[in-house]
């Protein structure tokens, strides 16, 4: 069908995904319920009427629900396009604010923390060594992750 799933928009044709025996799940969802679906799961909605799109990204705190969000961050970074979850950031601020337990899910955050102060010393080397003058800009409390606007990949300032 020529779809791009990480950036186009795609409506099933139901008949397509039963001939195919792909597992179907329709429902209605009534104000109040909560749908939880799993990672990687594909999934649309169709409103009945006039409604408001509310959506968390949540996910327990373990080694593979952070894998699973690595993963996904790193493929986005490869195809080029924004993350809704800046995992470097997410990553920061759990290793600062929360006691991690799981040795695992404690070698993953570290690892990651680590590539990412690799990545912004090869970036400062890179750029001392073309001549351009680095300037230091703080952030404050509970300031947002920002993206590139070029490639929209997750910078840490």
């Amino acid at each position: 069908h020529n779809v791009d799933y990480l950036t186009g928009s795609w409506w099933p044709v139901l008949d397509d995904l039963y001939a195919s025996k792909i597992p179907v799940y329709r429902f209605i969802q009534r104000p109040g319920d909560l749908v939880w679906i799993n990672a990687g799961t594909v999934h649309w909605v169709q409103a009945t009427g006039w409604c408001n799109n509310i959506a968390w990204n949540v996910g327990p705190l373990t080694a593979y629900q952070y894998q699973l969000a690595l993963e996904r961050y790193e493929w986005n970074k490869v195809k080029k396009v924004k993350s809704i979850v800046p995992m470097i950031h997410v990553s920061w601020n759990a290793a600062r604010t929360v006691k991690i337990t799981d040795p695992d899910l404690y070698r993953m955050i570290k690892y990651c923390l680590m590539t990412s102060l690799k990545q912004c010393q090869l970036l400062r080397d890179s750029l001392t060594n073309s001549g351009k003058k680095i300037i230091f800009q703080s952030r404050v409390k509970e300031e947002p992750a920002y993206y590139c606007n070029e490639c929209e990949v997750g910078v840490k300032p």
